[in-house]
């Protein structure tokens, strides 16, 4: 799949990291370093601005090695890039740690996954087809 980008950052395109990677690394675009504090949120820029097909969308989701070693996540995850969005794509992180965190320009903050996605119409009812779950709520599955 192709998708046109403008890429108004010094940095890379966002890229897979190996051969068989879900999510294309996506890195900050910043004029200089940035202090997260702890429980802190802001907004970062990425220089990048998509022209998503109609169908898909572009989900914003954590880096686990950022989550793990250093509290950092994303805190609308996933985010979503909508296919008639067209302004840049910037992403939430959070620091979660009790430390400072400091996001520096080239830094990948977080993946992005290309996804397809169907519209939905409703069909309104007056019941529901039973299941053998039926109506367990949070943490019931594989429970009696």
């Amino acid at each position: 799949m192709k998708i046109r980008i403008i890429n108004r950052s010094n940095n890379e395109l966002p890229s897979y990291s190996t051969e068989h990677s879900a999510g294309m690394d996506v890195r900050a675009f910043l004029e200089e370093d940035l202090v997260l504090k702890p429980l802190d949120r802001k907004l970062i820029p990425t220089g990048l601005y998509l022209e998503i097909p109609e169908g898909f969308e572009a989900q914003i989701r954590p880096r686990s090695g950022l989550a793990i070693k250093s509290g950092i996540t994303v805190l609308n995850s996933p985010g979503t890039i909508d296919a008639d969005y067209r302004g840049e794509v910037r992403v939430i992180l959070v620091n979660l740690s009790a430390d400072d965190f400091i996001v520096k320009s080239g830094e990948r903050i977080c993946q992005m996954v290309i996804a397809r996605h169907e519209k939905v119409t409703w069909e309104l009812s007056d019941e529901l087809e039973n299941t053998n779950r039926g109506e367990g709520g949070f943490g019931h599955t594989g429970k009696n």
